[in-house]
């Protein structure tokens, strides 16, 4: 059984696949002797990604006989090297728009302090966590909390720095469907003229907590990021990050990204559409019982009924 529902998986990885461009030959045709050992399909690695993603443990627990955790190393690597991650969001933002619609009117930002305790590009003394290693990560979210753009820095950096970042990675993700009239809603911690001018350059209205006045005052609509942070951090691996690579990072943290929209795109979806697949609950169970299994490296079919 998948550690996400299928209804969850397939979309993510049929849409991941594409992104490959297909999958390449069992064998390696470059092999002197026309032979070689079987190349793992793209598909028992996501899973393994995936899981790892999931309970955030390391790829020795989760390797299993048809995938070693030195294929899922080198697989990830070639994967974040080609941006597949981002692609896959960027994909996954598409569909929301087309299905749902973003609500791009109103985009809240803010950061996360998560563990980052192997080190590494990413990782840094964290200020509430006695200099323990830590992660920063900034989210844009849309109006109704679907992650837009994603930074990741060290977990000593303040949020303002990473403002720019972030919003420039919301627009690219966006391909540039901003609408004009924008407003960017931020707590305190950016109140400051830098802050303001940024805003102006890329076009946005600042909406931002004055610091002095009580919180719950001036909460705005910026509590939307929050949720949107409880989402991502629904993942093992954000929450305390291992990886000491910053592409495979940034890899990771889109890779949470596309889950968390598509999960909302569907569980929004069920209440306005219907299909042969749709899931009937919000917990998003998986539709059928028996779904195909992977022994081996091989693709493994349910038996079928007698008679």
């Amino acid at each position: 059984m998948p550690v996400v529902p299928s209804c969850l998986l397939e979309p993510a990885w049929v849409e991941f696949s594409a992104l490959l461009g297909g999958e390449p030959p069992e064998f390696d045709p470059g092999h002197p002797l026309g032979c070689h050992r079987r190349r793992i399909p793209g598909r028992v690695v996501f899973e393994h990604v995936v899981a790892a993603l999931v309970h955030g443990s390391g790829y020795e627990r989760i390797a299993t006989t048809g995938c070693s955790d030195r294929t899922i190393r080198r697989r990830l690597e070639h994967w974040a090297e080609l941006g597949l991650g981002e692609a896959l969001h960027a994909a996954a933002l598409r569909a929301y728009d087309q299905i749902i619609g973003l609500d791009l009117a109103d985009v809240a930002v803010d950061g996360c302090l998560t563990k980052a305790p192997c080190g590494g590009d990413r990782a840094g003394p964290s200020p509430v966590d006695r200099r323990k290693g830590g992660l920063k990560r900034s989210v844009a979210s849309d109006g109704y909390g679907i992650p837009l753009g994603i930074a990741s820095a060290p977990g000593n950096r303040h949020d303002s720095p990473l403002l720019a970042p972030t919003l420039q990675a919301a627009g690219r993700q966006l391909d540039g469907i901003l609408p004009e009239d924008r407003t960017c809603h931020l707590d305190r911690g950016y109140d400051s003229t830098v802050t303001r001018q940024l805003l102006d350059e890329l076009g946005f209205d600042g909406q931002i907590a004055r610091k002095g006045i009580p919180a719950p005052i001036q909460a705005g609509t910026r509590w939307v990021v929050e949720r949107t942070h409880s989402w991502m951090n629904g993942y093992g691996k954000l929450r305390r990050c291992t990886e000491r690579n910053a592409r495979i990072v940034d890899f990771y943290l889109y890779l949470a990204a596309a889950l968390v929209t598509i999960r909302q795109l569907i569980q929004r979806a069920r209440q306005r559409y219907r299909w042969d697949t749709r899931p009937t609950t919000k917990r998003l169970k998986l539709p059928i019982a028996g779904s195909s299994k992977y022994v081996r490296g091989r693709q493994v079919e349910p038996p079928q009924d007698a008679g």
